[in-house]
């Protein structure tokens, strides 16, 4: 399994910063799919601790309905020490169901129109993984992961049935 964990280009405004993906190598008749994992629940406080005017431009107050997807968009992400408990917890319980594990810093200002991982729909081809429902899960925080299958070919093509 290899473990990718790019550092920032410059230090983020906040340490809530941080996206993970890992890829499975074989997950509903697909391979080497890849499914971006995110905070779920976060804590209301939290969320109005943070200055948001430095690290968005504007108070909460002051955001449309469309800018405050932004904020949703840090919500789900992880905090460098959050990141690491998250990646040794991958790495230890699934290493020999992974491919890879990756990790990068959001891009800030978060780009107007991202679309929070929990507002993607489900469907066929789209859905979630609830990591914290997981027995014996050991993270203090909810991770969920959204996936793609229609993005990933499948395990056996026609011509090898």
């Amino acid at each position: 399994m290899e473990i990718n964990i790019a550092a920032p280009v410059q230090e983020p405004p906040l340490d809530r910063a941080y996206v993970v993906n890992m890829s499975i190598k074989s997950f509903k008749g697909r391979k080497d799919v890849e499914v971006h994992l995110f905070r779920g629940h976060w804590d209301q406080q939290e969320l109005e601790a943070y200055n948001w005017s430095i690290i968005l431009g504007k108070s909460l107050q002051e955001m449309e309905a469309g800018e405050r997807d932004a904020v949703r968009v840090i919500m789900e992400a992880f905090t460098r020490a959050e990141r690491d408990r998250l990646v040794q917890y991958l790495q230890s319980r699934y290493s020999g169901r992974l491919t890879s594990i990756n990790s990068a810093a959001l891009p800030f200002p978060v780009p107007a129109g991202v679309v929070p991982l929990a507002d993607m729909p489900e469907d066929e081809n789209h859905g979630r993984i609830h990591l914290e429902k997981v027995p014996h899960y050991p993270l203090d925080f909810s991770v969920q992961g959204f996936y793609d299958l229609s993005a990933h070919p499948p395990i056996l093509q026609d011509d090898q049935i």
